[in-house]
């Protein structure tokens, strides 16, 4: 896999956190088709996010297709008889409390990339346009996301 984070991750900017940065060591993957990364400190003016612990985790996990599916075979019209999907994902956990009472429990993030099988080798101009598009919107919307998640407004 070419997934390989650096660190420190540039975060993008939120309310009350401005130039996040997050120290990431390489974790335990949790299958054989996974990376993952562990916040181990965080900077940044106005950052104060607790790092990983064990019972209060922030963590970034990718996972790949385990196994890759092809195309059908052609039918009579010289058709694929089935497309079937490809899926990867990104899910990024970080443990939240809820009350002051109560332990963390996880708050999660999970991006998909669900695509027909055959077009990363048919069309993959459209696919990286798509994911260039994806990582723009969220790193331009940053602060957007983070105030309607706190305040529900859109």
């Amino acid at each position: 896999m070419t997934i390989s984070l650096t660190s420190p991750v540039t975060g993008g900017a939120q309310t009350g956190f401005t130039s996040p940065t997050y120290t990431v060591t390489a974790d335990a993957s949790p299958t054989a088709n996974s990376r993952q990364w562990a916040v181990t400190a965080v900077g940044g003016s106005g950052n104060t996010a607790r790092t990983h612990a064990n019972g209060d985790p922030f963590t970034v996990t990718y996972y790949r297709v385990q196994s890759y599916k092809t195309l059908g075979p052609l039918n009579a019209a010289g058709f694929p008889s089935r497309v079937p999907r490809n899926v990867d994902k990104w899910v990024f956990r970080k443990g939240a409390i809820p009350h002051s009472t109560l332990a963390a429990q996880n708050a999660l993030v999970t991006i998909s990339v669900d695509r027909p099988a055959g077009s990363e080798s048919n069309n993959p101009i459209d696919l990286r346009g798509l994911l260039s598009l994806v990582v723009g919107v969220l790193n331009q919307q940053s602060a957007g996301f983070g105030d309607t998640v706190v305040s529900g407004i859109l």
